[in-house]
């Protein structure tokens, strides 16, 4: 029994199968969060990053861009002295104002076995058996995409004018607001290995994270919707703790996101919606919501306490939420 959690494991590889869908700081406490709750993890992640130093590698070498999955491979890391000394070592971030400057040994390293293996997911699967990862990480597609996203008032001067936005970073900041989002290519190669996961899984749990960048895209993906909708495995979407941070969503409520996930992906059906209590401003409204898209809200302390490191999740807490969820399904059809 994992302390806290409700949740048995019996040994290795007996945990629940878990994916985990997202990008950016949102997935990686996801994936620290399960690390405590089970030892079978696939980690799923965007790569619609144009940004920084994935942006020039990703320009320079034309492969996906790697700090979203440097990310997720760190936050699977031991905590043993192997794991934590790699964890820092793969985020270390080059100083200076040479060519350098500004990139992640992890970015340069991921990069290197993509070089050596001609092949995305056998290049993370050699950087992950490098860190001794307590799972697995792969891309959502294995070709880049860019988010292409329908904006009113991205003019300033005409705040009615509804303007079309490319790329994750000019989506992230734009200042006005995002009607719709859309994936160039809009049917982009799906890692065949990630569909595979996504079909065997026991569990598949989508955010937190920016909504518009990283949560949304994945459900863009036409294959890999097929696959999450078809899976007989628990859905769970975890909800951002404060809306207002996500210069993304500024201004929007929970009620707002799923509203846009509706309208995106109408077809989309879930079983749990996991958020803290204390991010909620209309309870009713929002398990109403939840209801009409198959799914139970679960409200649960997730958050660090005493407001600390306001708007993150806290892995510890997340893992306690997420075995009380899982461990309620253990016994029942999901694991016979």
């Amino acid at each position: 029994m994992i302390r806290g959690t409700g949740l048995r494991l019996d040994g290795p590889g007996t945990g629940p199968k878990v994916v985990a869908l997202g990008g950016g700081h949102g997935l990686a406490a996801t994936l620290k969060a399960l690390r405590r709750v089970t030892d079978q993890i696939t980690a799923v992640v965007g790569v619609a990053d144009d940004g920084g130093s994935s942006g020039r590698l990703r320009t320079e070498f034309g492969g996906l861009p790697p700090g979203d999955l440097r990310m997720a491979l760190a936050a699977l890391c031991g905590d043993d002295t192997w794991g934590r000394t790699w964890r820092q070592v793969i985020q270390h971030r080059f100083g200076g104002d040479g060519q350098l400057a500004g990139h992640s040994l992890g970015n340069l390293l991921i990069t290197a076995l993509w070089e050596e293996t001609h092949d995305a997911v056998i290049g993370l699967d050699w950087v992950a058996a490098l860190l001794e990862a307590h799972g697995r990480v792969l891309p959502c597609s294995v070709t880049p995409v860019s988010i292409v996203a329908d904006v009113r008032g991205h003019d300033e001067g005409s705040p009615e004018l509804v303007s079309v936005v490319h790329g994750q970073v000019a989506v992230a900041t734009t200042t006005g607001d995002v009607l719709s989002i859309r994936l160039d290519p809009t049917e982009p190669e799906p890692c065949p290995d990630a569909l595979t996961a996504i079909g065997l899984a026991d569990a598949i749990i989508l955010g937190p994270g920016s909504w518009f960048t990283s949560v949304m895209p994945h459900l863009l993906i036409p294959a890999q919707l097929a696959a999450i909708s078809e899976s007989a495995g628990l859905k769970v979407l975890v909800l951002n703790l404060d809306p207002g941070l996500d210069t993304e969503t500024s201004g929007a409520s929970l009620d707002d996101h799923l509203v846009f996930m509706q309208r995106l992906v109408p077809e989309l059906r879930l079983d749990i919606v996991l958020t803290d209590s204390s991010t909620v401003e209309d309870e009713r409204s929002l398990r109403a919501r939840c209801e009409e898209m198959g799914a139970r809200l679960e409200l649960a302390p997730v958050g660090y306490p005493g407001g600390a490191r306001k708007g993150e999740h806290d892995p510890g807490r997340l893992a306690v939420a997420f075995g009380s969820v899982l461990g309620r399904w253990q016994d029942g059809p999901l694991w016979q």
